[in-house]
């Protein structure tokens, strides 16, 4: 059964994967980090905007 929650909340997994990937193949040029990365989804991206000198605001 799938509502427009789970349809959203797929939505939401697939564009953190994307933005994971997105940035990791920036940084390192790497398909295997790219992937691992991809699995991480958003844990990677808050990860990296923590960790970016100005943080998530830029």
């Amino acid at each position: 059964m799938s509502g427009p929650r789970s349809t959203a909340a797929q939505a939401g997994i697939g564009l953190g994967s994307a933005i994971a990937v997105a940035i990791s193949w920036s940084l390192h040029k790497s398909i295997i980090w790219a992937a691992i990365h991809g699995f991480l989804s958003w844990f990677y991206v808050i990860y990296y905007a923590l960790t970016r000198p100005g943080g998530i605001g830029g």
